[in-house]
């Protein structure tokens, strides 16, 4: 227990900085996400302090992080959308996805899936992540200029002929329930239509304005509206959160830029526009749990969104583990992944159930905590402490912090996550691939990809996407090596291994090798197929040395079984020699050995099977 506060001053200043750095970016993805600043808070109090009690990286950092924010930001407008445009209605499914994919995440810890993250391709994860750069500032625009389109009313204008007609709807659809409605006579649909008012249709059309104008295509519809109504104040107050975060970087690093321009222009709209937007306000008190997602839900009505919640984990296990090779390299140690799976993942959960928005482990958080003394997991939990006191003391005078100050924190963000490593490699990777005359690199083309779907279309399916067309690609590269370092020809004019030199009867125009280099999968099965019909006519033994092939797959194994049937109707004798422990195990499972290739034809040494046939 004494050793656990041997680094309690570092801890303790570390966690206070990073705290403080992190308030003003969980207030800006909170607004971003769609449920307002609080639950950025929350998700920053609660993930912060369990994800460093029970996680597997001792210095990290969590809380809510813009590809995390980006993901949830969809889901939240998606769900809301589907529940009337009513944000309190959707709150109980929107939490309880968060809380699902929190669930998952342990799940994957206690799987022990945690190493297997890493496999994720590069450009996958490049695409993403500039796609969430672009998301954010492109969403981010309109707050900055002062729009928000619930409030052009001529824009809402446009919508009153799609309001009434949804608004007879839900009067059709409630007599129908209630048993009233009836083709011969329409006078209580009359009578209803009739107690329609002029607020309702206002209402159903803001809301449908606000969800026209939601995510990335709904920003760039309404960007002509948006720059004809700019709000010179907002715009001027954003202009200045943006100049500041840059401009003080390069005076010092002492004190986070990003806080010192949410102080700084939060005063200067307090002093000298009062006619500001601010931001919703902070409810005063400790966070209450959301009881509603238990008793307001069945298990049907969380059932569609499954595969939802599980990207959202994923995303959130790759950010997390991402942070702890960082926080590794900056301090020599070695993070446990799936013990900061188990750990995020109840961090998410808990957050859900206060209803918070999901987050991860934070890179720069994270930086920020070991540069200023943190050692052990108490700066973790100390950090969302000093949260949880910013929330009870001064929720009041947080919820003062202009609008426009967020997006311009957020504009930031946007311009600070995108991965420019791997926009820079464009023009040098190597051009595999042939588009008309023009050449390009597969990987360049699987990053644009995931880049411009994640941006224009859907994060989740992008990724999915983006995942098959890396996998396809990396099985032809290995097809295509395999099959240009697999050659079948007569022993004569086959290039004989070192071992081989030495055997005149090798060199037989009788004697065929096939000499397998690489592994026999459903990527090279058509190039093996079509070398070994190479051999010769004039061969009577065929011999296939498997020294360098460690694994087969059921596509390699049918494809080796149909050529050892041709052989056999040939009448040619084969022989195998140096067969490894897998493709050996998976002949003998489907019969190749002993039915086609008996076992006294395999062979573990050359001069065995030069016995074999000189005998």
């Amino acid at each position: 227990m004494k050793k656990a506060f041997v680094h309690i001053k570092g801890d303790i200043f570390g966690g206070l900085t990073a705290g403080i750095v992190a308030l003003p970016l969980a207030l800006a993805f909170g607004v971003s996400s769609g449920l307002g600043p609080t639950a950025g808070l929350y998700g920053a109090i609660f993930l912060s302090f369990f994800a460093a009690l029970l996680g597997g990286t001792n210095t990290q950092i969590s809380g809510p992080t813009a590809p995390m924010t980006a993901v949830s930001m969809v889901i939240i407008s998606t769900l809301i959308a589907a529940n009337d445009g009513s944000v309190e209605k959707a709150l109980p499914i929107i939490l309880a996805v968060f809380m699902l994919s929190g669930l998952m995440q342990v799940g994957l810890g206690f799987l022990k899936l945690g190493k297997y993250i890493r496999y994720i391709p590069y450009p996958v994860v490049s695409g993403f992540m500039t796609a969430i750069g672009l998301i954010i500032l492109i969403t981010q625009i309109l707050p900055v200029l002062g729009y928000y389109a619930k409030e052009d009313s001529a824009y809402v204008e446009t919508f009153k002929p799609q309001a009434e007609a949804i608004i007879l709807a839900n009067i059709l659809d409630e007599e129908a329930g209630e048993e009233l409605l009836a083709l011969e006579d329409f006078s209580e649909t009359i009578s209803r239509g009739e107690d329609i008012t002029e607020s309702q249709i206002l209402d159903e059309s803001q809301t449908l304005a606000a969800k026209s104008a939601s995510g990335v295509l709904g920003a760039l519809r309404v960007m002509p509206s948006a720059l004809k109504n700019i709000s010179w104040i907002e715009f001027i107050l954003a202009l200045g959160t943006i100049f500041i975060i840059y401009g003080f970087k390069r005076i010092t690093t002492a004190v986070p830029s990003t806080l010192v321009a949410l102080l700084v222009m939060t005063g200067v709209a307090i002093l000298f526009v009062p006619s500001y937007r601010p931001i919703t306000a902070i409810p005063q008190g400790f966070p209450i749990p959301k009881w509603e997602i238990f008793t307001e839900l069945s298990l049907g009505q969380i059932l569609p969104y499954v595969f939802t919640a599980l990207t959202l984990s994923l995303l959130g296990a790759i950010d997390s583990l991402l942070t702890s090779v960082v926080a590794d390299n900056m301090t020599k140690t070695r993070h446990k992944p799936n013990k900061e799976l188990i750990g995020q993942g109840i961090g998410n959960s808990i957050s859900a159930m206060f209803g918070g928005i999901p987050g991860a482990g934070a890179t720069i958080r994270t930086v920020v905590n070991i540069n200023s003394g943190g050692k052990t997991r108490i700066s973790g939990m100390f950090a969302g402490i000093v949260l949880l006191l910013i929330l009870l003391l001064f929720s009041s005078a947080a919820s003062t912090i202009p609008a426009a100050v967020l997006a311009g924190i957020l504009v930031t963000v946007g311009i600070g996550v995108m991965d420019y490593k791997g926009l820079r490699a464009i023009p040098s990777l190597p051009r595999d691939l042939k588009i008309s005359k023009l050449g390009i690199s597969s990987e360049v083309v699987v990053m644009l990809v995931v880049m411009l779907l994640s941006t224009f279309w859907n994060l989740v399916y992008a990724v999915g996407i983006g995942l098959v067309m890396a996998s396809l690609m990396f099985m032809k590269k290995i097809g295509d090596l395999t099959e240009s370092q697999s050659k079948v020809s007569t022993g004569s004019k086959e290039k004989l291994w070192d071992d081989e030199v030495a055997y005149a009867e090798l060199k037989s125009d009788k004697i065929a090798i096939k000499h397998i280099n690489g592994p026999l999968f459903f990527g090279s099965t058509d190039g093996f197929s079509r070398l070994a019909k190479e051999i010769p006519k004039i061969a009577d033994t065929v011999l296939f040395r498997f020294d360098r092939m460690e694994y087969i797959d059921q596509s390699g194994l049918y494809a080796l079984e149909d050529l050892l049937v041709d052989l056999a109707k040939e009448n040619k004798k084969v022989f195998f020699i140096h067969l490894t422990k897998q493709p050996h195990y998976m002949m003998q499972r489907i019969g190749i050995i002993p039915k086609l290739v008996s076992e006294q034809n395999v062979f573990d040494e050359l001069t065995d099977f030069l016995n074999a046939i000189n005998n």
